[in-house]
């Protein structure tokens, strides 16, 4: 079974209509086989959304955008969003999504972690880690969020707690000035890191 981080799923293509509520707005998401969350918002996205610190002035980075949820919510309420995913299928479904949504201020790139934002800071870096590809690409996130925020920027994440919380508490107490719990709930936890 290929995995959902991986450049080209190797399942067939099937695609699912969702519309959710989130932060007292309505959306609209077509999910796709073969990326993240297929047929449904997961939890500990939902609690993520519902819970970052997001500001009218921001530009956001969206690591691992899967289908577009995170970015196009947040798209609302930023000046500016940046998504990226690695999985080719992702990157398409979250084109599509930008559509269905009138979003206007945010684009997709495709490529690796921060491959595709090079040389380029955000205010705000927001990620449901993929925990299935490893703990590597976990501490790959987490120690080069800084690069890419601007001097008190935040490093927004979910993990759920009995899948590696702790492990990456400690990464991120290791790279950033503070870290605080935004909230848990749902057997998640949502932290942030201030560079």
């Amino acid at each position: 079974m290929s995995h959902y981080y991986s450049e080209s799923p190797s399942t067939p293509l099937r695609t699912k209509t969702i519309e959710v509520v989130l932060r007292g707005e309505r959306f609209k998401f077509i999910t796709a086989s073969g990326v993240f969350s297929f047929g449904k918002l997961d939890l500990g996205t939902k609690l993520l959304i519902e819970s970052v610190i997001l500001d009218k002035d921001w530009e956001v980075l969206d690591l691992g955008c899967g289908y577009g949820v995170i970015g196009i919510v947040a798209s609302r309420f930023v000046k500016r969003v940046v998504m990226v995913d690695i999985n080719k299928r992702a990157v398409s479904i979250a084109k599509k999504n930008l559509k269905i949504n009138n979003v206007e201020n945010a684009e997709v790139r495709w490529g690796s972690l921060y491959e595709p934002v090079e040389g380029k800071r955000f205010h705000t870096i927001i990620t449901n880690p993929p925990v299935h590809a490893g703990k590597e690409v976990l501490r790959e996130i987490v120690i080069n969020a800084p690069k890419h925020l601007y001097d008190g920027g935040l490093l927004q994440l979910v993990i759920r707690t009995n899948q590696g919380a702790k492990y990456i508490k400690g990464l991120m107490e290791q790279t950033f000035k503070d870290v605080r719990e935004l909230s848990k709930g749902s057997g998640y936890r949502v932290y942030a890191g201030i560079a």
